[in-house]
């Protein structure tokens, strides 16, 4: 979802934004969890003018400069993003692609991902509903871990991460968006997903991602037959770390802190 707002200020008028993955609805913003983007960056805010103009038919644009807006250009995109780092792995760059979404359906994504962990991208999935990728078979899809977080709240958030190259993850390309990898999301739907910039929030959506893999308490990681295991803690695990604490937890005590 994201919203816009015009301001007259010193110099002129300014354009604000707000993207978000999910709603702004009251009652599921207290069972959901969701990252937003508050942005005045011009590439951003002129692309959200343009697609507000389109969806109230003012414009028939679909040409966008920073946003990834489905289903004109989101999936293209994806695909583009994850070839890059199949030709990154194979030249021995770092190589890395960090989904989190609620579900992966999208059979041509899928196979996508299988072609990228065979070239050696090394791949994580946060998935927390369904998946129709299975990790870990010989051959096939050796560098694909999947994880699905279940507790207090429903994850609901979508954070995209491609290496890019970059050793430091916080200088790689990350996205939020309201879609997830679903046929329906990708190319039935109006869809966005905007690029995050600043080098603070990729840092706290590198934190995020950091939490969900280290949960020893709220995780179950998807076996190659399709099956689920739930994570257990082991005997030397800090009582005060994200792994012991969980997922919620542990961001429920980041957002507290000033």
């Amino acid at each position: 979802m994201y919203k816009r707002q015009v301001r007259k200020e010193r110099h002129g008028l300014r354009c604000y934004g707000h993207l978000g993955t999910g709603n702004y609805h009251p009652k599921t913003a207290q069972l959901y969890t969701d990252v937003g983007l508050l942005t005045s960056d011009p590439d951003i805010t002129r692309d959200m003018v343009s697609l507000f103009n389109f969806l109230t038919g003012l414009s028939a644009t679909q040409e966008y400069t920073a946003l990834l807006i489905a289903p004109f250009a989101m999936r293209t995109k994806f695909n583009q993003l994850i070839d890059r780092e199949v030709e990154l792995a194979r030249r021995g760059l770092p190589a890395r692609i960090i989904a989190k979404i609620n579900s992966l359906e999208d059979r041509d994504i899928t196979e996508r991902l299988y072609a990228a962990s065979q070239a050696g991208v090394q791949i994580t999935l946060i998935v927390r509903g369904f998946c129709c990728l299975r990790p870990g078979v010989p051959g096939l899809s050796e560098n694909i871990r999947v994880i699905s977080i279940v507790g207090r709240f429903l994850e609901h958030s979508r954070i995209f991460h491609f290496g890019a190259g970059q050793e430091d993850p916080t200088d790689g390309d990350w996205y939020i968006s309201s879609a997830d990898w679903m046929y329906r999301n990708l190319s039935n739907r109006v869809e966005v997903a905007a690029p995050v910039r600043d080098k603070d929030a990729r840092e706290r959506l590198n934190r995020i991602i950091n939490v969900h893999m280290a949960d020893q308490r709220c995780a179950w990681d998807l076996r190659p037959q399709g099956s689920y295991t739930r994570r257990q803690p082991t005997a030397d695990l800090d009582p005060d770390s994200p792994g012991a604490a969980g997922t919620f937890e542990t961001l429920m005590c980041d957002a507290s802190t000033p």
